[in-house]
């Protein structure tokens, strides 16, 4: 699977949360000042190029869906984070965010509860 933009990624993250749309739509949904059609097109084809989306045509419009789900692309950047930046190690990771106070020992100790009880959501 290959990496996504920043770009890609912000419009791919719209696909995941909103399922098939057309440009147009998603369009709708952008922050002002809204980026051309003609960008956000080429961005949608960019990426069912790399294999993120796929096309239905209606006549002259087409609806892109998401090929790629959001938790398999997770898994992939994740695990380039751990191996570029933390030795391929997660516990350097977790040791990471902890100092950086983005997790907290509590959530730390629920997450390992729910792993323990094979609860994780």
């Amino acid at each position: 699977m290959k990496k996504l933009t920043k770009t890609e990624e912000e419009i791919m993250q719209m696909f995941w949360l909103s399922g098939p749309s057309i440009v147009s739509e998603l369009i709708e949904k952008m922050p002002d000042p809204k980026p051309p059609h003609s960008t956000v097109s080429s961005i949608v084809r960019i990426l069912e190029k790399k294999g993120f989306l796929k096309h239905k045509a209606y006549g002259k419009t087409y609806e892109y869906t998401a090929v790629v789900n959001k938790d398999d692309y997770s898994k992939m950047t994740v695990g380039d984070v751990i191996s570029n930046y933390f030795e391929g190690s997660p516990n350097a990771l977790l040791s990471f965010l902890v100092k950086e106070e983005k997790v907290n020992i509590e959530e730390l100790k629920d997450l390992l509860n729910k792993l323990e009880n094979n609860n994780l959501q």
